[in-house]
C-alpha cells in the first residue's frame, strides 16, 4: 500500500476500498467477506464423478485450475448436496464458491456460465438402440429405460409413451451410500436395463471411468418442452459482485482450459443454445 495511504487506517470504509485497489500481486482482488487466503470451496464429499473429498472430481479439477490462477490454495468445506446445503455453507460463510451450480438458481449470485451440457442416452455399444438420437424414436417403445425421477427427460418419456417399462430411480438420495446413476448403469450392464438416461455431466465421466462397452449419446435433437440442456456456472453470495466479476474474468481468459478439464473428465460440451456439440480446437 502507498505510504500516503496509512494515514487513513482510521476510516474502515476508505482502508476496505484501498485494500481491493492496490490487493497484492497475485491475490484475488475480492469483497470483503471473500478469503484472499484460500480459495474457499463449498463441495458435497460424495459427489462422484464432479466432486469427491480424495479430489479426484472434475470440479475439485475446475477449483485447482481457478486457484491457481488465483494463485491461492485449495480449502474446502464439505457438506452434502441436499436441503440447506447453501444455507449450511455459503450463506453462513462458511466459503466462498460452489463449483457447479445451475444458472439462475435464486440461492446463489450465478457467475458467467463456464459449460452447458445435456442429458444424454446411455446405450451399450453393441446394442439396436446404439444409433438413438431422440427420445420418440419408435425403437425405444417396450424398451425398459432407466431414468431419475422427477428430472426433464421423464417429461420427454412421458409424453412419447416411454414410462410404462421405465426404471425410475430416486432423484434424492444420500451420495454418501447412494447413487442412482452407477446404480443405473450397474443395472444397464447386467442386462436389466435397454438404455439409461442420464445427466451428461453425471453419466458422461462415470461411462469413461468404468464402462467401456456403453456409449453416450447427447440428447440435443428434443424440440418440446421442458428442454434437457443446462447452463453451467459457479455460485458465490448474493451481493458479492466483486467477487463475482473476478471470477467472470478468469472463465473468460481460461476457457479453453476449463473445456479440457470438462473433456478429458467426459463431459458431453454443447454449443450454449443446447442445439449442437461444441466444436472444440486441437
Amino acid at each position: 500500500m502507498p505510504a500516503w495511504a496509512k494515514r487513513f487506517v482510521a476510516l474502515p470504509g476508505l482502508l476496505a476500498l484501498l485494500f481491493v485497489v492496490w490487493a497484492e500481486p497475485g491475490k484475488a482482488q475480492t469483497s470483503d467477506l471473500v478469503s484472499n487466503t484460500a480459495l474457499r470451496v463449498c463441495a458435497d464429499p460424495a459427489n462422484t464423478p464432479a466432486s469427491s473429498e480424495d479430489l479426484s472430481g472434475y470440479e475439485n479439477k475446475l477449483a485447482d485450475l481457478i486457484a491457481s490462477k488465483l494463485d491461492l490454495p485449495v480449502q474446502y468445506t464439505w457438506f452434502p448436496m441436499a436441503t440447506g446445503f447453501i444455507r449450511q455453507t455459503l450463506m453462513a460463510k462458511r466459503c466462498d464458491v460452489v463449483m457447479g451450480y445451475a444458472q439462475g438458481h435464486e440461492l446463489v449470485l450465478n457467475t458467467n456460465h463456464y459449460m452447458t451440457s445435456v442429458y444424454t442416452l446411455v446405450t451399450p455399444k453393441d446394442s439396436p438402440l446404439a444409433d438413438v438420437a431422440r427420445l420418440n424414436d419408435p425403437r425405444l417403445k417396450d424398451q425398459a429405460i432407466g431414468v431419475v425421477a422427477g428430472t426433464p427427460p421423464s417429461a420427454h418419456m412421458a409424453r412419447h409413451g416411454l414410462m410404462a417399462k421405465a426404471r425410475p430411480y430416486n432423484l434424492f438420495v444420500d451420495r454418501r451410500v447412494d447413487s442412482p446413476a452407477e446404480n443405473m448403469l450397474r443395472d444397464l450392464k447386467a442386462g436389466e436395463l435397454d438404455a439409461a438416461v442420464l445427466w451428461g455431466p453425471i453419466g458422461g465421466p462415470l461411462v469413461k471411468q468404468g464402462y467401456p462397452e456403453f456409449q453416450v449419446t447427447p440428447l440435443i435433437n428434443e424440440d418440446m418442452p421442458p428442454r434437457l440442456f443446462f447452463r453451467i456456472t459457479m455460485g458465490v453470495r448474493q451481493g458479492e459482485k466483486v467477487w463475482q466479476r473476478e471470477l467472470n474474468s478468469l472463465i473468460r481468459r481460461h476457457q479453453d482450459e476449463i473445456n479440457q478439464v470438462m473433456l478429458e473428465a467426459g463431459v458431453p460440451l454443447i454449443q450454449d443454445m443446447g442445439d449442437a456439440l461444441m466444436e472444440i480446437e486441437n
